[in-house]
Parts: structure tokens; C-alpha cells; sequence
């Protein structure tokens, strides 16, 4: 009962609100729907343009700057500047130590602490010692002692002579005065200046202040309340929160059915993309572009890219028995016109000549042959 009761009931709906209803829905809905659709367009659109431009054109943005900006430039800090910068800061706080501190360091401790101790602190100590101490304590035995008999004499007077003086020429006076004279009068002057501060705010309240409530009250409220506030509140209850109401309800519901009916318009035209270009396009892939360009390379492409592999071999062999031709006549044909020894080529190996029993000697810069015959079998 108490749920039933909390939650706030509907108003009644007036026929204001049921006539203009459906007018407004409709009219609502023609305007929303094209704004509904070009919305979706354009969303669509944007969604396209980032997956295809803009993730790419950052990527590569980001990568262009990482690798030409960011690496070089933490790479310079870190293997340039930083180092640079520790043996600046280094050498600038030595030069400023050894500049500013270091000489009032020394002159404060090999001059200022000494002259202060020796010159000013041990002289002050001995003079506070033996002088000046024994001089205070023989004033301080003085003064207390004039104090304590200066003490004596002025509470003396005090108690026996401006004491009952104070009391018997001032207080008991004044206190008669104020008790027989000056609060009689004061009780009949508050009493004269009360009555009279009513009578005269009681006039000006008749005079200056009723009349204007009266007024305000009486006239002016039930004037502003039944002519202005009266009539706009049925007006705002009555007509503009209803029409309100109605027209956002109106552009929710209308919001939502546009976007109902633009799906459906792309669905229809993705339908329609796909049977009069996608299908054709992907019939025509499958059963012919595919199956030619697999005939393609396997008869031909094929074929041709091993020939032309094959040829290209035989082509390098005969150049390269060629040029090692032509390179062997003409060292023959030098050495047949110049002479000389024959230097080897660099892929044939050197061989010594073996040495017999009785040569003595061999040719230079070739390695001895071994002298010693190899084994026999069985």
C-alpha cells in the first residue's frame, strides 16, 4: 500500500493532447526521416573514410615520428646531451664552489672564528666573570633591599591612609547618589521614553505601514495570483507541457521508426549492391578470371618463367667460358711475346717437384717434396 501510494499517478489526459497527437507524429516523422537517413550516411562515411584513411594515415604518422623524431631525439639526449649537460652542470658548480664558497668558507673559519673567539668572546667571558658579576650581584643586594623597605612604606599608605580615604570621601558618596537619586530618575525617564516610543511607533505603524500591507495583501496578491499566475499556470499545464511532451515524444518515437526505416533502406540497397555488382562480379572471378589466370600460369607463365631460367644459365656458362678463354689467350699470347715464369691460377694448386737422392739443390720458394717413399702393401 505504501509503494502504491508513493509512486505518482498520470494525469488525465486532455483532448488537446489526443487531437494533436497524431498530426504532430506524422509531421515529425517526414521531417526526421531524411535528417535520420543522411545521419546514417554520413556515419557510415565517417566510419569508412577512418578504417581506410585516417588509422592508416596516423599509424603511419605515429611511425614516421617515433623513428624519425623520437628515437633520434632520445638517443641525443640520452648519449649526448644528458653527458654534455652532467659536465657543464659539473664543472660550472666546482668553478662556483671554488669561487663563491670556498674562499668565505676559509675566511670564516681561519679568520672571522678566531678574531670573534680571541678578540671578542674570551675577553667578554673574563670581563663577565670577574667584573661585571660580582658588580651585579652587590647592586642586585642593594636594590633588593631598598625595594623590600620602599615595599613596607607604600603598603602602609596605601592600607591605613588612601584606602579609607577612597572610601569614605568617594564610594559611600557616589553610592548614595546613585542609590537615592540617579535610579529613581532613571526608572521615571525609561518609563516616560517607553510609553512614549510605543505611542509614537504604534502612529507610525497606522500611518506608514498598515495601509501599504493592507494594500499588498488585499488587492495586489489576489490581483497578480487570479489575473497572471492563475491563467499561466492553466496555460502551462493545460497546453505547452502537453504539446511539449507530445513533441519530444514525438521525436523519440519518430527518431527511432527513422531509424528503422534507414536500416532497412540499407539493407535493401546493400541487397540491391550485391545482386547487380557483387554477384556478377564474384560469379565472374570464380568461373573465369580465376580459372584463366590459373591456365595462365600454369601453361604459360610457367613454361616461359623456366625457359627464360634455363637461358639465362646457359647464357652466364657461355659468357663465363668465354671471358675465361679470352682471358687464357691473352696471358698466353704476353708470355709468348714477354716470357717468363707462369704464375698459377689461383684455384689450381702448387705442386713441388720431388727431390732425388743426389740433387742439391731446388727451386726457390718451392716447398721440398718428402723423401721418403710411401708404404707398400701387402
Amino acid at each position: 500500500m505504501s509503494m502504491e501510494k508513493s509512486q505518482p499517478r498520470p494525469e488525465p489526459e486532455g483532448c488537446l493532447t489526443a487531437f494533436i497527437r497524431m498530426p504532430v507524429r506524422i509531421v515529425v516523422l517526414v521531417i526526421v526521416v531524411p535528417v535520420r537517413m543522411v545521419w546514417d550516411v554520413l556515419v557510415v562515411c565517417a566510419r569508412a573514410v577512418d578504417r581506410a584513411v585516417l588509422r592508416p594515415v596516423g599509424r603511419s604518422l605515429a611511425w614516421l615520428f617515433r623513428h624519425v623524431v623520437a628515437v633520434p631525439l632520445t638517443w641525443l639526449g640520452t648519449h649526448v646531451l644528458a653527458p654534455l649537460f652532467r659536465g657543464v652542470f659539473t664543472a660550472v658548480t666546482w668553478l662556483a664552489k671554488a669561487l663563491c664558497v670556498w674562499p668565505w668558507v676559509a675566511l670564516w673559519r681561519y679568520v672571522v672564528v678566531p678574531l670573534v673567539r680571541y678578540g671578542i668572546a674570551i675577553p667578554a667571558a673574563w670581563l663577565y666573570r670577574t667584573v661585571f658579576t660580582p658588580l651585579g650581584q652587590g647592586l642586585a643586594w642593594i636594590f633588593t633591599r631598598t625595594g623590600h623597605g620602599l615595599g613596607r612604606l607604600l603598603t602602609g599608605l596605601w592600607r591605613y591612609l588612601l584606602v579609607p580615604l577612597a572610601h569614605y570621601g568617594f564610594a559611600v558618596p557616589a553610592g548614595w547618589l546613585h542609590a537615592r537619586v540617579l535610579t529613581p530618575l532613571g526608572r521615571a525617564l525609561t518609563w516616560l521614553f517607553t510609553g512614549l516610543g510605543r505611542v509614537l511607533g504604534w502612529l507610525a505603524k497606522a500611518l506608514f505601514v498598515w495601509p501599504w500591507v493592507a494594500l499588498w495583501r488585499y488587492l495586489l496578491v489576489p490581483l497578480v495570483r487570479c489575473g497572471i499566475v492563475v491563467p499561466l499556470a492553466w496555460l502551462w499545464r493545460r497546453v505547452l507541457a502537453p504539446v511539449g511532451r507530445e513533441i519530444v515524444d514525438a521525436l523519440q518515437v519518430c527518431w527511432r521508426i527513422a531509424g528503422h526505416i534507414s536500416r532497412a533502406v540499407g539493407r535493401a540497397v546493400k541487397w540491391l549492391a550485391w545482386n547487380l555488382i557483387g554477384r556478377p562480379l564474384a560469379w565472374f572471378y570464380k568461373c573465369v578470371a580465376r580459372p584463366v589466370g590459373h591456365w595462365v600460369r600454369d601453361s604459360l607463365w610457367a613454361p616461359a618463367r623456366s625457359a627464360a631460367v634455363q637461358a639465362g644459365r646457359v647464357a652466364r656458362a657461355a659468357l663465363a667460358s668465354a671471358r675465361a678463354t679470352v682471358r687464357q689467350a691473352r696471358r698466353d699470347a704476353w708470355y709468348a711475346l714477354v716470357g717468363g715464369a707462369r704464375p698459377t691460377e689461383p684455384g689450381e694448386p702448387v705442386v713441388a717437384s720431388a727431390r732425388t737422392l743426389g740433387s742439391t739443390t731446388s727451386a726457390s720458394g718451392a716447398a721440398p717434396a718428402p723423401e721418403i717413399s710411401p708404404r707398400r702393401r701387402g
